[in-house]
């Protein structure tokens, strides 16, 4: 069974070893065949991922010479067993679902996400964990340019973020504010403008006794978004603060969600 690693850097892996694909031009046309798997990809789309909008003036043949390699290097050695396909007005790469590291992420994230629902904390952060374990970098980080590339990595970025904060919100369930601190002050310093990370800061900084920090959080993030963005912080922030400053005992361990 041949899998396909597109969490971080792409790697693609046999039955007994991994494959490797030497040439961006065949990376990226792997990355769009693998991005829209069981679905024709026209040959339009795949020229606007590898030029842009000024392909060369032999872009349909190169295209055909990067299929043909790229089929080449997925066979299995009886030549059988091809996942490339052309179907009219391009091509398709056939997949099951146990072949892409980003299914397994879905499911450990769907899976965490039932847990958080029930309130079974402990075993939504092991779920979270693992599918946040898969991951060993930025996906496709060398070549983006393309819409279904760049359109994809958006997505992926989201998902991920998305896992992140079930997994704070998990934690923050079971108790575990004062090992969040570290972790969401690095959040809010790499993702200023998203305000779920800040909320959770003031959250677990008011929950350690730190209620002076907590509403600073508050006004750097005011500020910050003032200045960006010309807003006041959202309902969800502006409650928090208020409750911060009035000490309210809704603000004691209990779900966040």
């Amino acid at each position: 069974m041949r899998r396909y690693a597109v969490l971080g850097p792409l790697r693609v892996f046999g039955e007994e070893r991994e494959i490797e694909i030497s040439a961006r031009k065949m990376e990226i046309l792997l990355a769009v065949l693998l991005i829209r798997a069981n679905q024709v990809v026209s040959l339009s789309q795949v020229m606007a991922e590898l030029w842009g909008e000024a392909p060369p003036r032999r872009a349909t043949a190169s295209v055909h010479v990067y299929v043909s390699n790229l089929r080449k290097l997925l066979s299995w050695p009886d030549g059988d067993d091809n996942p490339i396909y052309t179907r009219n007005p391009g091509y398709m790469l056939t997949m099951g679902d146990d072949e892409l590291d980003l299914h397994t992420f879905q499911r450990e994230v769907e899976q965490g996400r039932g847990h958080v629902r029930e309130r079974r904390y402990e075993q939504a952060a092991r779920c979270l964990r693992a599918g946040l374990e898969l991951w060993r970098g930025p996906a496709f980080n060398e070549y983006r340019e393309g819409p279904i590339v760049s359109g994809f990595v958006g997505w992926l970025e989201e998902s991920r973020l998305e896992c992140v904060e079930l997994l704070i919100d998990a934690e923050l369930a079971m108790g575990r504010h004062r090992q969040l601190v570290g972790q969401l002050l690095a959040l809010t310093a790499e993702y200023p403008l998203r305000e779920f990370f800040h909320h959770r800061l003031m959250l677990a900084l008011y929950r350690c006794g730190r209620q002076a920090e907590a509403l600073g959080v508050y006004r750097a993030v005011r500020s910050t978004l003032d200045r960006e963005l010309g807003l006041e912080p959202g309902r969800q922030l502006r409650d928090l603060h208020g409750a911060i400053l009035t000490a309210d005992d809704d603000l004691d361990i209990r779900d966040v969600s």
